[in-house]
């Protein structure tokens, strides 16, 4: 185990720089990057313009939103973004810089990307955890009486469920959720932004962690209604597959009552994947799900200052979220190997045939 799990984390460095020179490579020929913002502001037109800024080379700078500029004042807005040196140079020195966590000054924002991610990163941290956490305490039940009871009539209804909690987005939960209850159209239970009110530093601890949880209940409740279906299907599939095995049939045979067969013999094994699978859940929801409902909720997440990182061009940002997504997902998948031989020691990665 010593060995699979040494090179297990040798592979992560390679992977990391590979995922962020591909990204790297991919936004150098994106249009409208920040010093064509920069441009376009020099210029009056705001940054507006830039959506008709395709990067087409011209006689003054290399941008075709640098004519009528001064030469000089080119060459200084793109030493200011850190763009008067070659692209490798510059992946060079961002790779050198990262490997100490160093990403720099946002471009748009008056502080380190470090100091915004780490302001940001509780919020998204909150939010998955407590969704991963709901998803497997609705999933895990609803997908063992499901396959308890294949083929019934409860099996069929909750199948329905299932099948709309799929197929509609969270983001559209989200948006459900907010007409329904936080006054868009009907009631206002809920508060629509933020994760606290305002003037809640004040209050008692007790009135704080109650202001807290009121203001997580809808992108909660939005997170976990669409992602409870695939962690039910997985659940009642593995369930259905261990409980038609022979050594059941056995159990059965020798009187063992069916919760004991169910809880004392299948759970174990049919948890096997589940339990294993807890970390990419999470980096799903952390990742993925949380974005939209992070801005229809205005929470100020990590998802959200990407999601305006990417708009705005702000590289820094980008690529330094970009980065600790990266490591935080490539760490938990590490995380989700030795959690299989914790549900079951008898898996051994070094065994070969």
């Amino acid at each position: 185990m010593g060995a699979y799990l040494l090179r297990r984390l040798l592979l992560l460095a390679p992977t990391l720089l590979g995922i962020i020179a591909i990204n790297f490579a991919i936004v150098q020929f994106a249009p409208g990057g920040p010093v064509e913002q920069a441009i376009a502001e020099a210029r009056g037109r705001g940054v507006e313009a830039t959506a008709r800024i395709t990067g087409a080379q011209s006689d003054v700078g290399g941008y075709r939103g640098a004519r009528g500029l001064d030469p000089k004042q080119i060459d200084e807005i793109k030493r200011m973004f850190g763009f008067d040196k070659p692209a490798p140079e510059r992946f060079l020195l961002m790779v050198r810089d990262y490997l100490s966590f160093d990403f720099g000054r946002s471009f748009f924002r008056d502080d380190t990307v470090v100091n915004l991610i780490l302001q940001k990163m509780p919020v998204s941290i909150s939010l998955g955890l407590w969704s991963t956490l709901f998803v497997y305490l609705v999933s895990i039940p609803l997908g063992i009486q499901k396959a308890v009871r294949d083929g019934t009539a409860f099996d069929v209804a909750t199948s329905a469920v299932v099948l709309v909690g799929y197929a509609i987005p969270g983001f559209l939960f989200a948006i459900m959720l907010v007409v329904l209850f936080a006054g868009g159209s009907f009631v206002q239970w809920f508060p629509l932004r933020g994760l606290t009110s305002t003037g809640s530093e004040t209050w008692s601890l007790p009135a704080r962690i109650a202001d807290y949880a009121w203001h997580m209940v809808l992108p909660t409740i939005a997170l976990v209604a669409s992602g409870f279906a695939g962690l039910t299907i997985l659940t009642k599939n593995c369930f259905l597959e261990e409980i038609r095995k022979q050594y059941v049939l056995t159990a059965r045979a020798k009187g063992a009552g069916e919760q004991r067969v169910l809880y004392g013999h299948v759970f174990r094994n049919a948890m096997l994947l589940i339990v294993a699978g807890f970390p990419a859940a999470f980096i799903g929801i952390l990742f993925s799900s949380a974005l939209l409902v992070e801005i229809i909720f205005s929470l100020d997440g990590l998802g959200l200052l990407g999601f305006e990182s990417a708009i705005r061009r702000d590289y820094p940002v980008i690529f330094g979220t970009l980065y600790i997504f990266t490591l935080f997902s490539l760490v938990l998948q590490v995380a989700g190997d030795m959690l299989y031989t914790v549900v079951d020691p008898r898996i051994d990665f070094e065994a070969r045939r």
